[in-house]
């Protein structure tokens, strides 16, 4: 019973994939006629956060990306769906200092939405360095590019928590050095686990996997995850950036973690075809830094329910040693690969259990 009471929520959940939800009236009245850039804008969330934007009345939109397909093909929908919306894009990397304060100079945004990152949890596994790079590096370089804007907010993720992968671990430094830092703005980090449909996600893969007639495959039968779809999760991240005090961790809620075993029956089930007859599934073992079970946040961080789906963390309290913290990452990311990841996974554990026990003193 519980089996089929699970399915139909993960049927359900396919369902809303092709809703495009009207803004709420505090939303609209918090983003009306301000330049919203966002890093990353190309992408699944980032493309997710300019849809639901472009219908806020905003001044200017930006995307910033070093995609430029994803980018191009994202302003032509734009233009479809907002064709009165000023909107640019910037090609780049978030790790180029340079670029990045051009573009900072050139359209002078009032509000930094940080989404672009490596998110490919196996494929990090292997470029620990460049994850650093990127994901840490890149989130400071906007960062300290943002000083001047009134919010920047960091989407993080679920595996920032209690980190056994290089993306996880790489995510949750990004985290302490948003919310380690001080400045004139707000700054703020959301955490989520799994938007559906996403690009590089298991969904288009089993899609995939389903056309070519099987089998599908999946790593570890009682694998499971926490799941939304894109527009729910765009909308909560505007949410938690509209109600940020500035130093403060926010998550999603993300119900119930799902079996990704079920959901990959429900698909096969949605081309009108019977799991394990029409198309056969594998099940392998999970692969490098992937856990059976996930978990939103540790057992010391004291997130506070603030409605709409948001839970809310004050934070860090008092400054990290930032430029100690970054001057170790580099020589890490500088590392031949096999001993940067195991540096780095003892360093993000130091580092996160220090800014822990920072809180209340």
């Amino acid at each position: 019973m519980e089996r089929q009471a699970e399915m139909q929520r993960i049927k359900a959940l396919l369902r809303q994939m092709g809703e495009t939800p009207v803004p709420t009236p505090e939303m609209a009245g918090f983003f009306a006629g301000k330049t919203v850039l966002i890093t990353g804008g190309g992408g699944s969330i980032g493309g997710a956060l300019c849809r639901r934007l472009a219908k806020c009345g905003i001044k200017k939109l930006v995307l910033f990306d070093m995609y430029e397909n994803n980018a191009y093909l994202l302003e032509k929908e734009l233009a479809l769906i907002a064709p009165e919306l000023p909107t640019a894009v910037e090609i780049g990397s978030v790790c180029d200092c340079k670029r990045i304060d051009e573009t900072f100079c050139r359209h002078q945004p009032e509000i930094v939405c940080h989404a672009a990152a490596h998110k490919h949890v196996p494929l990090m596994e292997s470029s620990p360095g460049e994850a650093i790079r990127n994901n840490i590096f890149g989130a400071k370089t906007v960062l300290d590019a943002a000083e001047k804007c009134s919010h920047f907010l960091l989407i993080s993720t679920d595996k920032a928590v209690a980190p056994c992968s290089i993306m996880g671990c790489s995510k949750r430094l990004a985290e302490l050095v948003v919310l380690g830092s001080r400045g004139n703005n707000r700054r703020t980090a959301v955490r989520f686990g799994n938007v559906l449909d996403s690009a590089g996600s298991i969904l288009p893969l089993f899609r995939q996997q389903i056309a070519l007639g099987g089998p599908v495959t999946i790593t570890g039968k009682e694998m499971r995850r926490y799941f939304m779809s894109l527009p729910q999760a765009a909308g909560l991240v505007l949410s938690a950036l509209i109600k940020s005090a500035g130093g403060d961790l926010f998550m999603l809620e993300m119900g119930e973690q799902l079996s990704i075993d079920l959901l990959a029956r429900a698909l096969i089930e949605g081309q009108g075809l019977v799991p394990d007859q029409d198309i056969a599934i594998r099940y392998l073992p999970p692969r490098p830094g992937e856990k059976l079970l996930e978990q939103l946040s540790e057992p010391d961080e004291d997130f506070q329910p603030i409605g709409e789906g948001l839970w809310r963390c004050g934070g860090l309290i008092g400054e990290l040693d930032l430029e100690g913290m970054l001057s170790e990452l580099q020589k890490i990311a500088d590392m031949p690969a096999e001993k940067a990841a195991a540096a780095l996974r003892q360093f993000t554990k130091e580092q996160s259990a220090a800014a822990l026990g920072k809180k209340g003193e």
